[in-house]
């Protein structure tokens, strides 16, 4: 009886490292004959159609990437996942919204090139302080009260803050939707035009500007947590509280500091997909935080490096999926989503790796 009781937990082991493998190839297989058949036997897209909607997949991957970096910045010091980043991002989206109507209606949006020029930038300016104010107040209201608490009761209470923020911007702004009002020298059709394969390939100049703020960005926040003295306490911090509230480092400033600074990233992202996409509701920042997150899983939640990497590869894939697999581009939701339960199942940590300190770990 002993020996029989103690064989099936082997058994089931042993079923259980070959299911993983099994399961992989089979994906594998299914996505090289779909995209065997789709490129070369088929060949139902051109190059210039491929070129388009890899370009489509970098400007998102841009936003997904910045959304991810607040995600892993609050992960990497608080262990938890703040579900109502994405709805920072859409009062950000509002406060840069109402500001564009404002200059619009004073007749300074389109004056000339150098009040355009200021009106953006002012609209970004507003929605990172809106993004940093509500992701303050955030930590404070909604966070700090249960940092002592299970994993699972701040994670009830972002869902529960998302809830909020969504039916607070859906009374003060109510549920129709609102277009960006861009600058002429912006416009969403206006860009410069490439040849590809004999036909036009359009490249925007609000695309043009997501990417390369995110870019910047990016490089700006690895270069805050690497190389400045408040960086520094961020990784203290992350390390152990305990020990850095003992080498003098003020603990709740520097989680304080960690929320202002996802705050403003998500606000810019908003007004990023404002001017680019070109439509704002108060339901608008469910869905890109959401991939955000995915973004942040794919690349390594708590890598700062893994969330710019992971939130560009998830834009491309998700741009590039439904055409690579030849199904409806209504489905890219569905690939996203997807790309996370494949991550999940058979790289947890990620592409760079989940970042942990030893003792989280």
């Amino acid at each position: 009886m002993i020996s029989t009781t103690q064989a099936h937990p082997k058994r089931s082991l042993s079923l259980g490292r070959w299911i993983r493998p099994l399961v992989a190839v089979l994906v594998i297989a299914f996505i090289l004959w779909r995209l065997w058949t789709i490129l070369f036997v088929q060949q139902v897209y051109g190059a210039e159609t491929w070129v388009r909607i890899g370009i489509s997949g970098l400007i998102l991957g841009g936003v997904y990437a910045v959304v991810a970096l607040g995600y892993t910045l609050v992960y990497g010091i608080l262990f938890m996942i703040n579900f109502a980043h994405g709805d920072v991002m859409m009062l950000g989206a509002f406060a840069g919204y109402f500001t564009l109507e404002a200059f619009d209606a004073a007749g300074l949006l389109n004056r000339n090139l150098a009040w355009s020029i200021v009106c953006v930038a002012t609209a970004f300016a507003a929605a990172m302080l809106v993004g940093m104010v509500a992701a303050i107040l955030l930590e404070r209201v909604a966070y700090r009260p249960l940092r002592t608490a299970p994993r699972l009761v701040p994670l009830i209470s972002a869902i529960g803050a998302s809830l909020f923020l969504e039916n607070a911007a859906q009374l003060m702004f109510g549920t129709a939707r609102h277009a960006y009002a861009n600058p002429n020298v912006i416009g969403r059709d206006a860009g410069w035009v490439f040849i590809v394969n004999g036909k036009e390939v359009l490249v925007t100049y609000t695309g043009a500007l997501t990417f390369v703020l995110s870019i910047l960005l990016m490089i700006g926040l690895l270069i805050l947590v690497k190389r400045t003295k408040m960086g520094k306490a961020m990784r203290a911090v992350a390390e152990d509280k305990d020990v850095a509230a003992l080498m003098g480092i003020d603990v709740d400033r520097v989680i304080s500091n960690s929320f202002a600074i996802s705050g403003v990233l998500a606000g810019a992202a908003g007004v990023m997909w404002g001017l680019h996409i070109g439509i704002i509701y108060h339901y608008v920042g469910f869905i890109p935080g959401m991939k955000a997150f995915t973004a942040a899983v794919l690349g390594g939640i708590g890598n700062v490096a893994g969330a710019m990497l992971g939130g560009l590869v998830l834009g491309v894939l998700e741009s590039l999926g439904p055409a690579a697999l030849g199904v409806s581009f209504q489905l890219q939701d569905v690939v996203a989503f997807s790309i996370l339960v494949l991550v999940l199942i058979f790289r947890p940590t990620g592409l760079l790796g989940e970042v942990l300190s030893e003792k989280k770990m």
